[in-house]
């Protein structure tokens, strides 16, 4: 009966939604991929802004429910009746009353289950799509019969372009390029490698004050050059949201100069390599959001490679969905964390893999990051660098929480909203 009832809902905000694309026409990008969806739409939307009335999908709401809830210009009303109520009034004053509707929608679009995106597709169709990064091992994958059948899913929405419409790929994964050759999109790569459209090179760390506060690199476009910086995050991933931005720019005609200005106005979201102090001065690298091999492998390098650190101590929860591949995958990665980290912190049954991985490090387990929350804060000391990264489910961000040596801070973090709050 559940399930019954949240398909009607599905079919009804579906409908309102494609009826009011129908009515006013917005443009439409599109942001798929396995990784750094969420950080790329944001930084999209930064740029694109300067020329067009943006909204953007909010937080990661990239389901058959959270894309309609963005083009309806709703919040998420969670189990409450009266918002449900207000939804409803929102769609027909849309479809009704005039209104002075954005001209550019961007949406970030996901899949959990086979089917989500063309159930999205059938909703909204794209006139421009980024396609962020499609890994050998994704999450979800559990639900899919290969490895193949998650990545055809992701990269759908590149199939609802038409001829020139743009297709940003990542010119780093050879994925997504060899799929996009098969579209006959315009294709505009960003990336590391001297054959992208938009380059980006001499990546690094960004230091003020002779702390480190961002990520750096110079950028290639359009035969310009500028400086990049992404202050408030690290890791060389988080340079490429805002290298995919530029490509986006670059289809618009929007110059690189006065793209690198819209992007002074970015930071990447919570939970997404976020820098925060911690207790005894040491440093939070919060990357709690969300957890796959891919990027804890990303998350890791930046660890090994962070300047200043006396000690290195990697947080890691759980990685979940990974079906047939969660224990080769925890292997992979506990033997990443502890040639990467002095001390590796095991959080959840799965993690406990670590203790066994190959590697100097110390590993310590704990069943929950409640656990791992009470226990942390004492061991910290002067000087060391904290890696905090668990699948959504294992809820890390509790144990970014403890350790943050300002509790007003714990507004910066992922799941801090009361519907979360509840869930504790």
């Amino acid at each position: 009966m559940k399930n019954f009832l949240k398909s009607i809902v599905a079919f009804m905000l579906a409908l309102a939604a494609r009826s009011v694309v129908r009515r006013y026409h917005p443009h439409i990008v599109m942001v798929t991929g396995s990784v750094g969806k969420t950080s790329t739409k944001d930084a999209v939307a930064a740029i694109l802004s300067s020329r067009f009335l943006v909204r953007k999908s909010d937080k990661s709401f990239n389901s058959e429910f959270g894309v309609p809830f963005t083009i309806l210009g709703v919040t998420n009303p969670w189990c409450d009746p009266f918002e449900w109520v207000a939804i409803i009034k929102s769609a027909f004053a849309l479809l009704i009353l005039p209104n002075h509707y954005p001209n550019m929608l961007v949406l970030e679009v996901g899949a959990d289950r086979p089917g989500d995106l063309a159930r999205i597709l059938r909703m909204v169709t794209p006139e421009a799509v980024v396609v962020t990064r499609l890994p050998e091992i994704s999450v979800h994958i559990e639900a899919y019969t290969t490895p193949e059948a998650v990545r055809e899913e992701e990269f759908s929405p590149a199939h609802a372009l038409s001829t020139h419409q743009p297709l940003i790929v990542c010119a780093d994964d050879q994925y997504a390029l060899d799929m996009a050759v098969r579209t006959p999109a315009r294709i505009i790569s960003y990336g590391t490698t001297n054959s992208a459209t938009v380059r980006v090179t001499d990546c690094g760390f960004y230091e003020s004050s002779e702390k480190v506060s961002g990520m750096q690199a110079n950028v290639h476009m359009d035969n310009n050059q500028g400086e990049l910086v992404v202050k408030g995050s690290v890791g060389s991933v988080q340079l490429l949201p805002t290298a995919a931005a530029l490509a986006v720019a670059s289809a618009y005609q929007i110059s690189l100069p006065d793209a690198l200005k819209a992007l002074e106005e970015y930071e990447p979201p919570p939970g997404r390599g976020r820098l925060l102090e911690g207790e005894n001065g040491s440093v939070i690298i919060d990357d709690s959001y969300n957890s796959s091999p891919a990027a804890a492998e990303e998350a890791l390098a930046t660890l090994k490679s962070f300047p200043h650190a006396k000690r290195r101590i990697a947080v890691l929860g759980d990685m979940l969905e990974l079906g047939r591949y969660s224990v080769m995958e925890h292997e992979r990665i506990g033997t990443l964390a502890r040639t990467s980290a002095d001390i590796v912190i095991a959080v959840g049954i799965r993690a406990r893999t670590f203790a066994v991985a190959h590697g100097d490090a110390e590993v310590m387990q704990f069943e929950s990051s409640q656990a791992a929350a009470e226990a942390l804060p004492g061991l910290v000391r002067e000087g060391d660098v904290i890696l905090v990264k668990g699948s959504q489910s294992i809820r890390t961000e509790r144990i970014v929480e403890a350790l943050l040596a300002h509790p007003a801070d714990a507004v910066r973090l992922v799941r801090q909203e009361k519907a979360w709050k509840r869930k504790m």
